[in-house]
């Protein structure tokens, strides 16, 4: 049942991300971000259960510690308005609190823990919505480009060697939203349209495996082959995801990465682009552990009853959103 204090928050909380996204000052900015802040700790709380209070009083803390950072890096210096003349020191200051906003690494030590006393659905709006203010904050401070460079290759690699030995399923997403946070600062260094892409499909990929997981309500990785035996509907369309996901053609997944790399290489951005190659081959690798154990089918099952389970409109937007970079690569060749 949808509560109608939840719709309230729901609101306040896109308002805020768009206060953030159409400011012109940073003290508008860092308010849109609190505004944003305040809608989002009641949407992360349950009755009658401990563990989404105990992660938003965790979130609380760690977001009021990075607002903090980021108004001392405001007020430290009088120009509020004119971006390029701030400190050094207070742009060190302002990025880090930044990356701690997004949950990038090494500043991503609360994002895996808090996440994995979440629901499935407020763990996708916190690894794509709450991403966006920050991100749009970083745009605007884009002057140390070594430091942000050392951020996009921790975060490509802890994302994805932390993510070997879990088994709780929403760790193994948390940190892979901080490897694709890796990909989607390095994208934003280059360009703010690839970046716009990147965020919009890997919002796709990720809504559509966050709704199998909430419709199965699965939270563990020893829950998928009886999950998977009971629901053989699910299994090539979870298949085809984390395929996506991972950036292998011909899904779409592949077309956002194709095109970071593309213009990393033509920056001569050589080392960063080899080193988020090869991180998202470690996390194609858990990937890969995941759907293994709903890959397999039994001779006598066939594929084409098993679609007719599921309702129209899950089957047509998954394959829309996995199958249509043919479309977008036509369009490229066309313009």
């Amino acid at each position: 049942m949808i509560r109608l204090h939840k719709i309230l928050f729901f609101n306040l909380m896109i308002l805020g991300s768009m206060i953030t996204a159409a400011s012109y000052s940073w003290l508008s900015m860092w308010l849109g971000m609190e505004i944003n802040l305040m809608a989002i700790i009641p949407m992360l709380m349950k009755k009658n259960n401990k563990f989404p209070a105990e992660a938003s009083m965790k979130y609380f803390f760690v977001q009021t510690f990075a607002s903090t950072l980021i108004f001392y890096s405001i007020i430290s210096t009088n120009l509020l308005f004119q971006w390029s003349l701030i400190s050094f020191h207070s742009q060190i200051i302002l990025n880090s609190a930044l990356f701690m906003k997004m949950g990038a690494a090494p500043f991503h030590f609360w994002f895996p823990e808090i996440i994995s006393g979440l629901n499935w659905m407020n763990i996708f709006i916190m690894s794509t919505w709450q991403k966006i203010a920050p991100i749009t904050m970083l745009t605007f401070n884009l002057n140390i480009p070594l430091f942000i460079s050392m951020v996009i290759i921790t975060s490509s690699i802890i994302g994805g060697i932390q993510g070997l030995n879990q088994i709780d399923i929403r760790k193994i997403m948390a940190y892979s939203s901080i490897n694709h946070t890796g990909w989607m600062i390095s994208s934003i260094l280059l360009s703010i349209e690839i970046w716009i892409l990147y965020f919009s499909i890997y919002s796709m990929i990720f809504i559509n495996i966050t709704y199998i997981f909430k419709k199965l309500k699965v939270f563990w990785i020893q829950q998928l082959p009886f999950i998977f035996n009971k629901y053989k509907s699910f299994k090539t369309i979870y298949f085809m995801n984390f395929l996506s996901l991972g950036g292998l053609p011909p899904f779409l997944g592949f077309l956002p990465k194709w095109l970071s790399i593309l213009s990393m290489v033509n920056n001569k951005l050589y080392f960063t682009c080899l080193i988020l190659i090869l991180s998202t081959l470690i996390t194609l690798f858990f990937y890969l552990r995941l759907t293994f154990m709903s890959f397999p089918l039994k001779m006598y099952e066939m594929l084409s009853p098993l679609f007719t389970k599921l309702a129209f409109l899950p089957i047509f937007f998954n394959m829309t959103m996995l199958l249509s970079l043919s479309f977008y690569l036509t369009l490229y060749s066309i313009l």
